[in-house]
């Protein structure tokens, strides 16, 4: 069994590994310095996928509207993965359209969608695309297996690639996520010009 989980962990490892090439690299910074710029505009994210990327979606926004390392101003970030709203939607317009929905419910031309789906084929995922284009929000894919549809759609993207299942894909997509955002934050916080009052920089947790 030991071999088995040491040949996990090095699939783990040469997932991660992705993240170092250029593209990556660029993809990274591109994305910081976006987001960064979106809330200096007063804009916000909404994320979106299926399954294991939902989770990772509520992730990112929680991140971001709680805090990541240390206190700090609230960074508006919504996860479309409300069940009263998934629900809703799926049972009146049919599952390809929750999220297309939300896009077109929160979605403002300063905002950023983000999109996450390990096989870049989710056609829910391809709508929210189209509506989020169509309102001229900024465009960030997460995607894997090559890219599928979603290839070259977004303003953005990230394809993880050389995995057949989608959890290893995930796990290099948080780790970019995490690395993402702590770069936002030295952005917005950590820099001099910060858009922020230095009262709101660090805010001390309550006690």
């Amino acid at each position: 069994m030991q071999d088995s989980i040491l040949s996990a962990v090095e699939d783990g490892i040469n997932a991660i590994k992705q993240l170092k090439n250029e593209k990556s690299l660029l993809f990274i910074e591109q994305c910081a310095v976006q987001i960064a710029d979106c809330y200096k505009s007063g804009g916000k994210l909404i994320i979106a996928g299926n399954g294991g990327s939902l989770c990772d979606a509520g992730h990112f926004a929680e991140e971001l509207t709680g805090q990541f390392r240390q206190p700090r101003a609230a960074l508006p970030a919504i996860a479309l993965n409300d069940p009263g709203f998934l629900t809703c939607t799926a049972n009146d317009f049919g599952f390809d359209t929750v999220f297309s929905r939300g896009v077109a419910a929160f979605g403002q031309p300063r905002d950023i969608f983000i999109g996450l789906t390990t096989s870049g084929n989710s056609t829910n995922l391809i709508k929210a695309f189209e509506v989020a284009k169509q309102k001229k929000l900024y465009t960030i894919a997460f995607l894997g297996k090559g890219g599928g549809k979603l290839k070259g759609v977004g303003d953005l993207e990230l394809v993880i690639d050389g995995f057949k299942t989608s959890d290893r894909i995930q796990e290099a997509h948080m780790s970019a996520i995490h690395i993402i955002i702590e770069m936002v934050e030295k952005k917005l916080f950590y820099n001099q010009g910060s858009p922020f009052p230095r009262s709101l920089q660090f805010l001390p947790l309550e006690k």
